[in-house]
């Protein structure tokens, strides 16, 4: 893969406007709005000036190679434009034209045109097609043909998405969030997300990234995006939408069903160490809270506000979200006490009532007590009246205050967005105090702010191509799990018409019987259990199939698991955990991850689970044996490892885990022959 230097592009000291009318005239009147301090050169064939700029006929009569290009013509003279700025050793171009991949439904010759274009292009890059380019707030630099609400900064968040509508919406916030770049990379004929946003990280002005993900390709890339944020201490927020159907290819096992269509983007983005949110506030306000101060060192907040209500409001917003209100310490309850007098009760969430108020040394200390070292972050929550609110200013400078006393992250919520005024929200970041809109918006944003971490160091395994796959026998998918280390029962198989009792004799009874070739066969009516020898024959005639498994019954189990991988094209191998047996669908009680998982990661998983209460011995039962059950979730993964170029899914239901061991009583595996 070649790797491009997109720094020309997205931070030019030249820009070449290439083409007429309202969308190029506009690219010139942004870079002037937002105060660009470089070269602005027009390229027309037939107009004397674009913008109030002198144009040029063509892009080889420029002084020199452009550092960018807006190129704002039809899709067929976009191709040739580009080459001509590839050849003249141009740093990159924003295609603004639609009518190539996207289009095919319409135009069968979009996808040949798209693949054109890339090859015009070489090694010199291009955003889109189809796409409004990008915006760089720090330098001025616009490539970009519409309207936007950005503004110059001296250092921000950069934000990546594939809509420009979006794009322009994002821009024209009015959350305070500083935004240092926006581009939208359209068509991702060339450059993927990835690589986008990893020319961002060299830039150090940038603080935070926001990325809108519509969907994931190439997989190394993002785990090198992944790392290289790591590495430079810059957070990545994702927003993910679009969840694909293609996870759900696979519907034989129950795995497939369970896993849905979002799974492996969840686990893919928990695996990069992203924090991933669900909607476009809680996306600025993450933004934004990274931006100010950076992660939440631990998952905990400390709530004051003038009212029970607000308190109780605070406590129930943040429950689900891992995040809690730790009691309060001797050493906080001391200065509390002092400041607030003996009519408030003293707890966290904190309900100050209104004796303070106006006093804002007082308030700022009793902020300073709750702001303690042991707490992520402190919330004053106040709602800023729309008229004559001179009298909460004291609300304003107590927290200005109480950050600067402590140094301490801060933030001063109010409940209801609209009721944060834009001036106000000034002087509080101004102080270092974060200004956040919303409460479940403020609570969200930090709890994502606490999901950030390092990424995996272990390679995702590629899913591959689409392959024609087979469902094996239980016997032998269970055959084969075995050879990697998964203990099953004893089992015999027994076919046309020998009798089952004298075929089983060497088995210990109770004992289970299985009609083979069926999927689902509980049911089928193909599953009989708890039999003795003498009964073998006659529950097989009930069955509808004339090939049989019988296996010695497992006995002694505490809980049963569902342990199963499915390939997703999109994002590799999702393994499933989840309740098992009778339970899976009932419960749906499951997490994902990719493989390959560690150990550990695998037992942090399964105690996300609620079945996680039974295998840790529930109300004085016997706990299963765990490593026996980590061993068996390996043996899984060795298998499918051993066999990527091949493998659909494979299963395990139910895992049955006793205290001494945890026996797969059931497999399925479906892969190319």
């Amino acid at each position: 893969m070649i790797k491009r230097d997109l720094s020309r592009l997205i931070q030019p000291k030249s820009v070449a406007v290439i083409g007429g009318g309202a969308w190029c005239g506009e690219v010139v009147r942004q870079m002037e709005k937002l105060g660009f301090s470089g070269d602005i050169w027009p390229v027309h064939p037939k107009a004397a000036k674009v913008g109030g700029y002198l144009a040029f006929a063509r892009i080889e009569d420029l002084p020199r190679a452009p550092d960018a290009a807006f190129v704002g013509i039809n899709r067929h003279a976009t191709v040739d434009a580009v080459a001509s700025l590839s050849a003249a050793g141009a740093g990159g171009a924003v295609c603004f034209a639609s009518g190539f991949s996207e289009a095919v439904a319409e135009d069968s010759s979009g996808s040949d045109l798209q693949a054109a274009l890339v090859a015009a292009a070489g090694e010199m890059p291009i955003l889109g097609p189809n796409c409004y380019g990008v915006i760089n707030a720090v330098d001025g630099a616009v490539l970009w043909p519409d309207q936007h609400g950005c503004k110059r900064v001296e250092r921000g968040v950069a934000i990546l998405t594939q809509s420009s509508n979006i794009a322009i919406n994002l821009t024209n916030q009015l959350r305070g969030v500083p935004i240092a770049y926006v581009a939208t990379c359209g068509n991702m004929a060339q450059l993927s997300q990835a690589e986008i946003a990893s020319a961002f990280l060299d830039d150090p002005r940038v603080t935070a990234i926001g990325l809108h993900i519509e969907g994931f390709s190439d997989l190394p890339t993002w785990e090198a995006l992944a790392a290289k944020a790591y590495a430079k201490g810059v957070p990545i927020v994702a927003l993910k939408v679009g969840a694909s159907d293609e996870a759900q290819v696979a519907t034989v096992s129950h795995t497939a069903s369970l896993a849905g269509s979002d799974a492996g983007a969840e686990a893919l983005i928990s695996r990069l160490g992203f924090a991933r949110v669900r909607d476009l506030t809680v996306f600025l306000e993450t933004l934004k809270l990274l931006h100010m101060v950076g992660p939440l060192e631990t998952p905990t907040l400390s709530s004051i506000s003038c009212s029970g209500g607000e308190a109780s409001l605070m406590a129930d917003t943040a429950l689900g979200t891992g995040l809690s209100f730790p009691a309060l310490r001797d050493a906080q309850r001391q200065t509390l006490g002092k400041v607030l007098g003996p009519m408030v009760a003293l707890a966290n969430p904190l309900d100050y009532h209104t004796y303070i108020w106006r006093d804002e040394d007082a308030m700022a200390q009793a902020w300073g007590a709750m702001m303690a070292d042991h707490i992520g972050m402190t919330v004053s929550v106040v709602d800023y009246p729309p008229e004559n609110r001179h009298d909460w200013d004291c609300a304003t400078s107590a927290a200005v205050k109480a950050r600067a006393a402590t140094g301490r992250p801060m933030a001063v919520v109010a409940s209801l967005p609209e009721l944060m005024p834009a001036d106000t929200a000034r002087e509080l970041a101004a102080g270092g105090v974060v200004p956040m809109y919303g409460l479940r918006e403020a609570v969200e944003a930090a709890a994502a702010t606490t999901r950030l971490r390092a990424p995996d160091a272990q390679p995702i395994a590629l899913p591959g191509a689409a392959r024609d796959a087979k469902v094996l026998d239980e016997g032998a998918a269970k055959a084969a799990l075995a050879a990697c280390g998964l203990d099953v029962p004893k089992t015999v198989s027994v076919s046309g018409e020998n009798r089952l009792s004298d075929a089983a004799s060497h088995l210990r009874a109770p004992l289970v019987l299985k009609g083979r070739g069926i999927a689902h066969k509980t049911e089928a009516g193909a599953v009989k259990l708890g039999l003795s020898h003498q009964e073998l024959d006659a529950a097989a005639v009930e069955m509808p199939t004339q090939d049989f498994l019988v296996e010695e019954m497992i006995s002694g189990g505490v809980a049963e698991l569902l342990i199963g991988v499915t390939r997703d094209p999109a994002h590799g191998f999702v393994l499933t955990l989840a309740a098992g047996g009778v339970l899976t669908e009932v419960l749906a009680d499951s997490t994902s991850l990719l493989i390959p998982a560690s150990r550990e990661q695998v037992n942090q998983s399964l105690n996300k689970l609620k079945v996680a209460k039974f295998l840790s011995g529930y109300r004085g039962a016997p706990a299963a044996d765990i490593d026996a059950v980590l061993d068996a979730i390996e043996a899984l993964q060795a298998y499918v490892l051993a066999n990527v170029g091949c493998i659909e899914e494979a299963e395990v239901n139910p895992l049955i885990c006793a205290p001494t061991r945890a026996v797969a009583a059931d497999a399925l595996i479906r892969k190319a022959l």
